[in-house]
């Protein structure tokens, strides 16, 4: 049934009591002016009612809904339908109402190019609306309707493409190395070839006993970004009460090796000290230790090329775009797994991100009792007031795929909802290490995880470390570790005080797209005045 607004025909007036005799039908003028008044009094009508929807749209845009459902704003009539037709207009509300409930279930079968020739605008729709009031002396209900509707749909697919459109643009500014990065390295890789001092034993043949001295506390970073560990250590030493004691070892690949050098040896960190150590350096006489590093690469070689060459063209553009963030594939991450080959000297070691600043003395983190755990790490587990479990990060459901048998068989005891930790902030003890077979089942697990498809968990360092340790982990205080400053801004009081400080996400303190008070405080720990810095334009 069609439902139309027609003119109605002009009332009776009684002027006197005597009834007026029937005058001449007035002019075309005057009809055309009554016709234009009843086409205004339509068009302000619908104005008023598509207003409530233009503030649905908004809500929309915004990510929320202002009303209970896509009809709630549209359904306020209390008192509305009286304001636009009188005592009689209740009925013309309740029409159009229905009709626009019936259209909803049609705006999903509306023709693409019905959607795609809909108005842009409210000022685009009121105009095809007066189009047909100029052209007819009513106006079709259920065509206005469908033009709403398909108005709607294509003002809610722009709205997602533009999200989406976003988030890619975001990704994409969250991979980027920017120019000042490029440039601080190629400088320092210059001076390490012109001068001397660039090229000096880092650290000081004096201080070399000190890399394996129990008495000193150890802190490893496994990195190529010379920025961020300048800042994770720098900050380190600040934060320390007793920064003499302070030994760093920086890891790194063969690229990175001449920049990383030459800026620990322009900018010691004294009294504390730094050792910048190559993949190529580390001198492995024992086969075994070599045959287990070089099948670790292996694997993460035969992984990047898998994860590329299967399934259809949308998963694989969806895997590409995954695997374009620098920690997929980034062998360095997975490298930490051989920590106890690395340092064959050292019993314990405090493992840091290179997106981190320290905020506090990492005496307490060093000092804590692992008992027979190989890590403590916040987010294994926090007890609540209650007496129950509350998770500081994500959960092993969030990590690897229970809906796999291998991953939920009983006889490997993982729970989903069990707490998960991060390689962030952590205190490892090596020697604990050694006497279990982990580094073995993470070499394991990451080839099952290959030859079962990716289907196990997203590629990853992290799904196959949790499965590994799981039931080695301890849990330490949650304020030694702050994550998620690349996602969101923490609360206040909680950033200021936390031990650590962890940019894990996509906006990186080194990048634009950093929130601008964490890069602030990021930025404090370089310092300004450098003239490698400043000609890069770092700061």
């Amino acid at each position: 049934m069609k439902v139309y607004i027609t003119s109605a025909a002009p009332a009776s007036v009684e002027v006197t009591k005597t009834k007026a005799p029937p005058g001449p039908p007035p002019p075309p003028l005057q009809q055309q002016v009554a016709r234009r008044g009843c086409r205004s009094a339509v068009v302000t009508g619908f104005l008023a009612g598509l207003l409530l929807f233009r503030a649905a749209l908004l809500a929309i845009e915004a990510g929320a809904s202002l009303c209970p459902s896509t009809t709630g704003c549209l359904d306020w009539r209390a008192g509305l339908g009286d304001w636009l037709y009188g005592d009689d207009g209740r009925d013309a509300m309740e029409d159009f109402m229905k009709e626009w409930k019936r259209g909803r279930t049609e705006a999903s079968l509306l023709n693409p190019v019905v959607v795609e020739a809909a108005p842009d605008s409210l000022d685009g729709l009121l105009t095809e609306m007066d189009t047909m009031l100029a052209s007819f002396d009513r106006l079709d209900m259920e065509a206005v309707v469908l033009k709403i509707m398909a108005m709607l749909l294509k003002m809610d697919r722009k709205v997602k493409s533009s999200r989406i459109r976003a988030l890619f643009n975001r990704h994409l500014a969250s991979l980027g190395i920017p120019k000042s990065m490029h440039c601080l390295t190629l400088r320092l890789a210059e001076e390490f070839a012109v001068s001397s001092a660039a090229r000096s034993p880092v650290p000081l043949p004096e201080h070399a006993p000190r890399l394996t001295d129990a008495a000193y506390l150890h802190v490893a970073l496994v990195t190529d970004n010379v920025l961020a560990a300048a800042v994770a250590v720098a900050s380190a030493v600040r934060s320390s009460a007793d920064p003499a004691r302070l030994v760093f070892h920086v890891v790194t690949d063969k690229k990175s090796y001449v920049p990383m050098h030459s800026w620990f040896a322009l900018h010691p960190v004294s009294p504390a000290v730094v050792e910048v150590k190559g993949l190529h350096q580390f001198d492995c006489r024992d086969a075994g230790v070599i045959a287990s590093v070089m099948r670790t690469i292996e694997e993460v070689q035969r992984s990047t090329l898998d994860y590329h060459q299967r399934d259809g063209s949308v998963l694989r553009e969806y895997r590409r775009l995954e695997a374009s963030k620098p920690s997929t594939f980034s062998l360095l991450n997975y490298l930490k797994i051989h920590l106890p080959e690395f340092f064959p000297d050292l019993g314990r070691v405090i493992l840091l991100d290179d997106d981190v600043v320290v905020r506090k003395d990492l005496t307490g983190l060093w000092e804590q009792d692992l008992g027979e755990n190989i890590i403590g790490a916040v987010g294994a587990h926090c007890p609540g007031t209650d007496g129950a479990v509350v998770c500081i990060e994500k959960t092993f459901g969030d990590h690897l795929n229970f809906t796999d048998p291998e991953v939920s068989a009983p006889s490997l005891g993982l729970q989903s909802s069990r707490c998960a930790w991060s390689w962030g902030v952590s205190i490892v003890d090596l020697d604990a290490w050694r006497r279990t077979n982990v580094t073995e089942t993470y070499q394991l697990w990451l080839e099952k995880n290959r030859e079962s498809g990716f289907r196990l968990w997203k590629m990853g360092s992290l799904p196959p470390a949790l499965i590994a340790f799981d039931g080695r982990v301890q849990a330490v205080e949650p304020l030694w570790h702050l994550p998620g400053l690349g996602w969101r801004m923490p609360d206040a009081d909680l950033l200021r005080r936390s031990a650590v400080l962890h940019f894990s996400g996509p906006r990186k303190p080194w990048l634009e797209v950093a929130f601008p008070e964490l890069r602030e405080l990021w930025l404090g720990h370089l310092n300004g005045s450098d003239s490698f810095l400043q000609g890069c334009g770092v700061v």
